[in-house]
C-alpha cells in the first residue's frame, strides 16, 4: 500500500481511481462499510482505491483548541485501511489556507487534478469545503461536470439503540471506561500507543513490572481504572493487566497508562513503541490502607485479567 503526505506526493501519471474521503478516526465499523464499498468498486473498475484523510483534525484548524481525542494515529489508520484492501492513503495537511477552499475548488484540486476520480464513495453525512458547505448532493452535481460517480453508503446502526456508529460514540465510550462498548463500535479493542519510558518503578518493586507509556498527543485514553487486555510489542500480543490513572496510592498527580505483561518479568521495553489494547474493565482506581492490601488486590486484578484474556482468546 502506498502512503502519501500532501498532493505533491502523488506519483506523476497517476491514473483514475476510486476515492473515499474523511477523518476516518478509529476506522470503526461504519467506516469499514464505506471503505469496503470503495475497495469493491475499485476492483470492479480495475483501478486503485484511495483513502483521503487529514492532519491535523480539521476542527483544530477551524476552532483552535477543539482537537478531539484520537482513537487511532495516522499510521494505525493506514494499517487498518490497508487490511481492508485500500491501495493508497493520502494524508492532506489541513491548514487555514486549505480550509478556505470552496467545495468546487476542493473537488478540482484533489479529486480531479490529482486523483482523477472515477468514483467517490461516502457516507450520507459527508461534508467538505469551506465551512463544510459541500454535501453528497453537491458532490454528485460536480461529478456530472467532472465525470465521476458518487456512491452513498448508509452508516452501520447499533442493534440496541439504532444510533449510527461514529467516532464520537467510540470516544464517549472510551472516555467512560466502557471499552467493551467501544470495541463493538470499532470492531476490535481500542488501542493506545506510545513509547515506553521509565516511571517510578514501583510496579517492579511490588512484583508487577509495568510498561509506562508516553502516549501520543491527543490520544483517547480510557477512564481511570484497571483493565484486561494485551500489550503488543513488535507484533507479539501478550496478555496484560492495564492501569490508567494518577496512582493515588503514592500521591501521584500525572495521569499514566501502564501495562503489566502477565507472567513476563523478563522484558526490557524501554524506548520501544508499543500498543495497549483494552479488552474489558475490571475496577476503578482505588487507594488502599496498606501496601499489603494493594498487592493483594493487584494479584486479584492479574488473575481476573488473565481469565478475561484467556476467555477472549478461546472465543
Amino acid at each position: 500500500m502506498q502512503r502519501w503526505r500532501g498532493l505533491e506526493d502523488i506519483p506523476e501519471g497517476w491514473g483514475r481511481s476510486v476515492v473515499t474521503i474523511g477523518s476516518y478516526d478509529g476506522v470503526h465499523r461504519g467506516h469499514q462499510l464505506i471503505i469496503g464499498k470503495a475497495v469493491q468498486r475499485a476492483r470492479e473498475l480495475q483501478v486503485p482505491a484511495v483513502a483521503v484523510t487529514f492532519d491535523p483534525h480539521p476542527s483544530e484548524v477551524v476552532r483552535a483548541g477543539s482537537h478531539p481525542p484520537l482513537l487511532a494515529p495516522h499510521h494505525r489508520r493506514a494499517e487498518l485501511m490497508g487490511e481492508l484492501g485500500v491501495d493508497a492513503v493520502l494524508v492532506l495537511p489541513f491548514t487555514a489556507e486549505f480550509s478556505q477552499l470552496s467545495p468546487a475548488d476542493f473537488v478540482v484540486k484533489v479529486l480531479v487534478d490529482k486523483l482523477h476520480a472515477r468514483s467517490v464513495v461516502e457516507g450520507p453525512n459527508f461534508r467538505f469545503g469551506h465551512k463544510a458547505k459541500g454535501t453528497v448532493a453537491s458532490l454528485a452535481e460536480l461529478g456530472e461536470t467532472y465525470d465521476y460517480e458518487v456512491i452513498v453508503v448508509d452508516l452501520f446502526e447499533r442493534d440496541r439503540s439504532g444510533e449510527a456508529f461514529s467516532s464520537t460514540m467510540a470516544r464517549r465510550l472510551v472516555g467512560e471506561g466502557d471499552v467493551r462498548g467501544a470495541a463493538e463500535v470499532l470492531g476490535r479493542p481500542h488501542r493506545v500507543e506510545g513509547i515506553v519510558v521509565r516511571g517510578a518503578q514501583r510496579g517492579r518493586d511490588l512484583g508487577y513490572p509495568t510498561a509506562n507509556l508516553d502516549t501520543l498527543p491527543h490520544t483517547a485514553v480510557p477512564a481511570d481504572g484497571v483493565y484486561a487486555g494485551w500489550l503488543t510489542v513488535e507484533g507479539e500480543a501478550m496478555p496484560a493487566a492495564i492501569s490508567v490513572g494518577t496512582n493515588p496510592q503514592f500521591e501521584g498527580t500525572e495521569r499514566t497508562v501502564e501495562a503489566y505483561a502477565i507472567d513476563r518479568v523478563d522484558l526490557d521495553l524501554y524506548g520501544m513503541h508499543v500498543g495497549v489494547d483494552f479488552l474489558d474493565y475490571i475496577r476503578g482506581q482505588e487507594r488502599f490502607d496498606t501496601l499489603d492490601a494493594l498487592t493483594a488486590r493487584m494479584a486479584q486484578d492479574v488473575d481476573e485479567a488473565r481469565a478475561t484474556v484467556a476467555a477472549a482468546d478461546g472465543n
